[in-house]
């Protein structure tokens, strides 16, 4: 195995007349790049390079354990919530905030709360994409002209979504089903923690803050 070091060098050929090969000319022969490649990816003396099967090379040992289960489908991090698996400790940590409710993760632009950061990152996309429906109010863009609509109505008061049984009046219709909750009794969301329940799920997101 030869490595190419960048120097130029004479070598005899077998009319015994000087032959050069400079860098350039090294560089461009396909035998010489892929072996140089080859060569790289040997293990060295250095134990902060690590290779698995697929080739790709991982920082240490720990690194390499964790992306081998890619492979073998090791999920060796449990959920004792609902049972679900995950290959890495930090995925389980993040799973485990959607049962608890908790979302530390909070967006600049609209105050969006998200259990990871990834979840906000892609969030944020929605805030820097085209907004083609303007407010005249307050100048405030939406993506939707449906969206535009129901923030308008923060200004015109209107409130088109009315109680059948006490006639509170609502902007939107999910803030009316919500509402209903109150004449009916249910409680769909229920703590995983105490099992205590709750007709919206903000107020269960605040009550699960004390077992935290």
């Amino acid at each position: 195995l030869v490595v190419y070091t960048g120097e130029r060098r004479d070598y005899r050929g077998s009319s015994g007349e000087p032959q050069h090969h400079d860098a350039n000319e090294a560089e461009k022969s396909p035998s010489s790049l892929y072996h140089l490649k080859k060569h790289q990816q040997r293990p060295t003396g250095n134990k902060s390079h690590c290779f698995s099967d697929c080739g790709k090379g991982c920082k240490s040992s720990s690194e390499l354990t964790i992306h081998q289960r890619i492979h073998t489908g090791e999920k060796p991090y449990n959920c004792d919530q609902c049972g679900k698996s995950f290959t890495h400790s930090s995925c389980l940590i993040v799973h485990l905030r959607a049962h608890k409710g908790e979302k530390p993760y909070h967006c600049p632009d609209c105050g969006k709360s998200f259990v990871s950061s990834t979840d906000l990152k892609s969030h944020q996309k929605i805030h820097t994409v085209e907004k083609p429906y303007n407010c005249t109010q307050c100048g405030k863009s939406f993506v939707t002209s449906s969206h535009l609509t129901i923030h308008q109505r923060t200004h015109t008061g209107e409130k088109s979504y009315s109680c059948s049984q006490c006639g509170k009046s609502f902007i939107q219709s999910s803030s009316l089903i919500s509402h209903q909750r109150t004449h009916t009794g249910e409680k769909p969301h229920s703590c995983d923690q105490c099992h205590k329940r709750y007709s919206d799920k903000i107020y269960l997101i605040k009550h699960q803050k004390i077992h935290t």
